[in-house]
Parts: structure tokens; C-alpha cells; sequence
């Protein structure tokens, strides 16, 4: 960065050109980036003073877009009607537009009507939020509850969950690695690189089947170094759809006891998946009910729509109450550097949700509805694929994917196509959000695919 101080007593001041530097010397001598002095100079009616500075800033280079939050900014440049933007991973309605849930809104009035104050929140957050969490995830009557061993923190919605336990990963188990499945969600590998934990993959997506390699699975958690987090995707796996079938999820945790693994869940679909908020949690209670410690990161994003709230915790499943003692108290001196305490009011629409029964009622009601339009708009893009497509492919695998995703096998040539020549914004994995989707679009859509594969190597 260079600025300049100009006193001109003449308008020949454009005819002169004066450059002084002094680099270094007195009290900045030995800094990097140094501060240049000023220098002054008279020709005849004209006097210049120059300063050059330059920044500390100098080394610092320009990061990259955000593979996915960029998706949205290319969108909106975007001025052809015919856009679409399947890219993040957001509801909408039938006509494309954000959408606040009903039982939300009634959540906020009563807030409003209680007068309830601004007051900072504990560290570990909200007291009635953490309550209902737990037993939102772990059903209320699940021992583990009544016994005391659960360790939960109000934290800032999924990713600041995540980062939570990644920073005690490091400082309790500082030789541990954390197995993440190929391709995972884009922000993953980002959260565990800051924290400096050390991962590596499993195999997880099969590109010939467009399915779940579970035999490279299976062989990549048993040939990890006993103790390695293994962080699997509770439900609605991000970004391919494709979760493993109850009988599966039993040998996941077989392996993962015999080898002392700890098994890391990471929730951000809970009732958004299946529509059901019991079967969503079906592989975080099967790990529970086995009796194994469990790290489990929730967000409120998705099955609430309060993707601005920041709303969601940390769980941490353990084998005697003082355990989860401990283990809260030095997670609460985690969070108390990193965020100090949690938001107050994203906390209370879910405790107010979930602990009152008629909004909890309307509440499922709501989701079922987001989860039946998400299968809707899936149905309709298989059913246009396949009559469209004259090839004889089978699309068939959108139909066994599940939650707002499809992992639609394309390639980054193909999905650039998508982007280039169909305005159709996604992410370079192929991977497209069915919940950005109208069932009005669906053709246009099955256009784009099949030209995208067929016609881009």
C-alpha cells in the first residue's frame, strides 16, 4: 500500500516528479515491512512531500473463494433468469424463496411476550437448550441421561461444535488421528487443519455404483491405528446422500469397539433426512446403546431453519458421571478463550420448541412436509432423467440417496458445463442441494445433467 502527502504551491506541481525513500534506520531499523520517511523537496515555486508506506500486511496473500459459499456469489452476478443455484445446502419453497418455519415464529412471539432479557449466557450455554438436546438426540428416557454421563455444551451451530471437540482432540489426545470419509463435507478437513489435528481418509463413495463402497470402509477403520477418531455422518451423509443400512451401521460399530476407535458423529440432519427425528438418530443411539464413549456434534440449521442463529452443541457420551464432569469443565475452558459463551436466541426458540408439546407436534408436522417436498423434487428429477435420456444410463441412484443432496456422479469439467452453459451454480464435486430445487425446474435440470455427461469428457 503506498499513499502520498502532496503541499503544491503551483499548478506546475504535475510537471515534477520527486522520490525519496528511507528505508529503514532509527527506531524502525530491523523491522520487517518497514515504514518509509518523508522526505521534502522545493523546486522553486513548488514543494512535494511524499510518504511511502509499506504494509506489514505485505506477506499476507489473497485467499481463495469459498468452494461453496462462493457458489451463492457467483449466482447472484449471475443475471439469466433461467438460473439456478443448487449450492448450498439451504430449504426453500416451491417457488424458490427462504422460509421461515411457523413453529418458529410462534417460538419468537413467546419470547416476545415473556420480555425475557439479553443477559450473557453461561459458558456451557443455555441450561433449557442443552436439556433438550440431549434428549432430542439420545431420546429422553435413554440411561445414559438419567445416569449422568452426557456432557453438553450449547455451542455455535455445527461448525463451531466441531471445532470445539477438535480443539480437545488436540489437547487430550495430541497422537490421535481423525479418519474423515472420501469426500466428506467441504468444511471438515478446514476445522481439523486449524486445530492441527491430523487426519486422514476412509473410503466411503463408490464411483461405479454411485453408491457406498462399505468393503473399503470396513478395510480403512480396521487398519487405522487403534484410538483414531473416526467422524461419521449421523444421517443424510454430505455431500453424496448415501447412508449406511441399519445392518450396516452394526458392523461400523463392530469394527470401531474391536479396534478402541472413538467414534465422532457429526448431526446436522436430525429430522430433515427421513422426516422421522428417531430414525434420523438411529446410528447415534445404536453407538450409545452398545455402551461406547461417543463425541456427538449437533446443528439446528437444517431441521429449524436457523442457519443465522448459530445454534447447536457438543456432546460427549461418557463411561461415569465424573467423567462428563470433567470432560465438560475442560471444554468449557476451551470455549471460554475461543467465544467466551454461546448466543441466547437461537437457544430458546429450540428449548421453547422442543419443550412445549404442541410446537414440538407442529414442529415434526413441518419437517415431515420439508422432507416430503425434498423426496418430491427427487422423484421428479429421476422421473425426468430417465424419460429424457435416451441412452439407456440408470439414474436410479438418486432415488437411494437420501436428505437435501445428491452426489449426481459429474465430474468438474461437467459440473463447469453445468454452471458455463445451463446457469445451473453447484459445487465442483457434482454435488447438487434438491432442496434449492422447484419441481417446476426438474426438466430443465434433467436438460443440463444429461448434456453436462454425455456431451463434456
Amino acid at each position: 500500500m503506498a499513499s502520498a502527502a502532496l503541499a503544491v504551491a503551483s499548478p506546475a506541481a504535475s510537471a515534477v516528479a520527486a522520490r525519496s525513500k528511507v528505508l529503514g534506520g532509527g527506531k524502525n531499523q530491523g523491522r520487517n515491512g518497514c515504514r518509509v520517511g518523508i522526505t521534502r523537496k522545493s523546486f522553486g515555486h513548488v514543494m512535494m512531500a511524499l510518504a511511502v508506506d509499506v504494509s506489514r500486511f505485505e506477506g499476507v496473500p489473497m485467499a481463495p473463494p469459498d468452494p461453496i459459499l462462493g457458489v451463492s456469489e457467483a449466482f447472484k452476478a449471475d443475471k439469466n433468469d433461467l438460473k439456478l443455484n443448487l449450492g448450498v445446502g439451504a430449504y426453500r419453497t416451491e417457488e424458490l424463496q427462504p422460509y421461515v418455519l411457523n413453529v418458529v415464529k410462534k417460538a419468537e412471539n413467546l419470547m416476545l411476550e415473556k420480555g425475557e432479557n439479553k443477559e450473557y449466557l453461561p459458558i456451557e450455554g443455555l441450561a433449557a437448550f442443552n436439556k433438550a438436546t440431549a434428549e432430542l438426540l439420545l431420546g429422553a428416557d435413554n440411561p445414559v441421561i438419567k445416569q449422568g454421563l452426557v456432557a453438553t455444551l450449547q455451542s455455535l451451530s455445527g461448525t463451531g461444535s466441531l471445532r470445539l471437540a477438535a480443539a480437545f482432540i488436540q489437547r487430550y489426545f495430541p497422537e490421535a488421528k481423525v479418519l474423515i470419509s472420501s469426500p466428506t463435507w467441504g468444511n471438515h478437513k478446514n476445522i481439523f487443519n486449524d486445530a492441527r489435528v491430523p487426519w486422514s481418509e476412509y473410503r466411503y463413495y463408490d464411483p461405479k455404483t454411485v453408491g457406498l463402497d462399505f468393503e473399503g470402509m470396513i478395510a480403512d477403520i480396521e487398519a487405522a491405528p487403534e484410538g483414531s477418531f473416526v467422524l461419521l455422518h449421523g444421517c443424510a451423509h454430505n455431500p453424496t446422500g448415501i447412508d449406511p443400512t441399519p445392518e450396516q451401521w452394526e458392523k461400523i460399530a463392530d469394527v470401531i469397539q474391536e479396534k478402541k476407535h472413538m467414534p465422532f458423529f457429526d448431526v446436522a440432519y436430525q429430522g430433515f433426512a427421513s422426516g422421522s427425528l428417531d430414525e434420523d438418530a438411529f446410528s447415534v443411539r445404536l453407538f450409545v446403546k452398545r455402551g461406547m464413549e461417543v463425541f456427538v456434534a449437533q446443528s439446528y440449521s437444517k431441521n429449524l431453519g436457523l442457519y443465522a442463529e448459530r445454534v447447536g452443541a457438543i456432546n460427549v457420551v461418557c463411561s461415569a458421571p465424573e467423567v462428563a464432569d470433567r470432560v465438560k469443565s475442560q471444554l468449557k475452558r476451551l470455549a471460554r478463550p475461543m467465544y467466551s459463551n454461546p448466543p441466547i436466541h437461537g437457544a430458546r426458540i429450540v428449548a421453547n420448541v422442543v419443550g412445549d408439546p404442541t410446537m414440538f407436534g407442529e414442529w415434526k408436522q413441518e419437517m415431515e412436509q420439508m422432507a416430503g417436498r425434498i423426496k418430491n423434487v427427487r422423484q421428479k428429477l429421476y422421473d425426468s432423467l430417465s424419460a429424457k435420456d435416451k441412452s439407456g444410463k440408470d439414474w436410479s441412484f438418486i432415488l437411494r440417496q437420501i436428505g437435501m443432496f445428491s452426489y449426481t456422479g459429474l465430474n468438474k469439467a461437467q459440473s463447469d458445463n453445468m454452471t458455463d452453459k445451463w446457469h445451473v451454480y453447484m459445487t465442483k464435486d457434482g454435488r447438487i442441494s434438491l432442496a434449492g430445487l422447484s419441481l417446476a425446474k426438474c426438466d430443465y435440470l434433467a436438460d443440463a445433467i444429461i448434456d453436462s455427461f454425455h456431451n463434456v469428457s
